[in-house]
């Protein structure tokens, strides 16, 4: 997989969400003086990982090149709750305009991050990697892949593109594991594949046609002690990835066995957005 480009689609992202939550104007703002100045700070209201600068940057940006943020945080780093992140100064209709998207940005790359960072703890002094899946927010997939990355978890494939996953129904269209590993490994032969599997009969068809990585999707525990021995006894081993229904009370103890990823949805679609306050005054 190529290095990803976290922001490929920061200027989109930002231009629809600042589209959707202004439209033809800000109606409430234009009650304002537009000569009014005003300085803001924001505030983490609980302990997270702070995620999401570039996209928070952006969006005032946008909106108006005479606001000035003075971040006090560096992108990344764990605060407390009551933490002052960073201050703003610039046109108080501009601030306003700018809080609630620049915010939903902040708010939802750190929810990630911080989640991310919760699930890497358990997985500390361990060889064994965390890694993202696709079930990420429509359309903000490259910025929660980014949120991952600040809370430390590794990132699988970004789409469909630039990975070979070969599940169940590729399988079945295929004819089998060993006729869909020949097709893709022939066609593709610079790109490591990846196949799922649900049972010990095809984790061994996958190691016998030379998959690069297993993924053990739903495995017991019991089973995944049995699948770590089997690869690492047959010729062509594996690198075997778990996944499935991953609680974070599991990871200790799967990091114990000796798989080499854990890959969760979790981490980007059960997320709760971390609170953010704007403390603002006129100046």
């Amino acid at each position: 997989m190529s290095e990803i480009n976290f922001f490929a689609d920061l200027a989109i992202n930002v231009k629809q969400a600042l589209d959707e939550d202004i439209g033809a104007g800000d109606l409430t703002a234009s009650l304002i003086s537009h000569k009014a100045m005003a300085s803001a700070k924001i505030i983490a209201k609980e302990n997270a990982i702070v995620c999401g600068r570039p996209w928070f940057d952006a969006v005032f940006n946008i909106v108006s090149k005479d606001i000035k943020i003075d971040w006090l945080v560096q992108e990344g780093e764990k605060v407390s709750t009551n933490t002052i992140i960073c201050k703003l100064k610039g046109p108080a209709t501009s601030l306003l305009t700018s809080e609630r998207s620049a915010l939903n940005f902040l708010q939802t790359l750190s929810s990630t991050a911080t989640l991310t960072a919760s699930y890497i703890e358990h997985l500390k002094n361990t060889n064994t990697k965390l890694l993202d899946t696709r079930k990420t927010i429509p359309c903000l997939r490259l910025a929660q892949k980014y949120a991952v990355k600040c809370g430390g978890g590794t990132n699988h494939r970004v789409g469909l593109y630039d990975a070979i996953l070969i599940k169940e129904n590729h399988i079945m269209s295929a004819g089998s594991i060993e006729k869909a590993l020949f097709i893709a490994k022939n066609k593709y032969p610079s790109i490591k594949v990846e196949v799922e599997i649900e049972t010990i009969a095809e984790l061994q068809q996958a190691l016998d046609a030379k998959s690069d990585i297993i993924m053990l999707d739903n495995f017991s525990t019991k089973l995944i002690i049995e699948a770590v021995k089997i690869n690492k006894n047959h010729s062509n081993t594996a690198k075997l990835e778990v996944s499935g229904n991953i609680e974070i009370n599991r990871l200790s103890e799967l990091a114990t066995i000796g798989v080499d990823f854990i890959s969760t949805g979790a981490i980007t679609k059960n997320i709760q957005a971390i609170d953010y306050s704007m403390r603002f005054e006129i100046i």
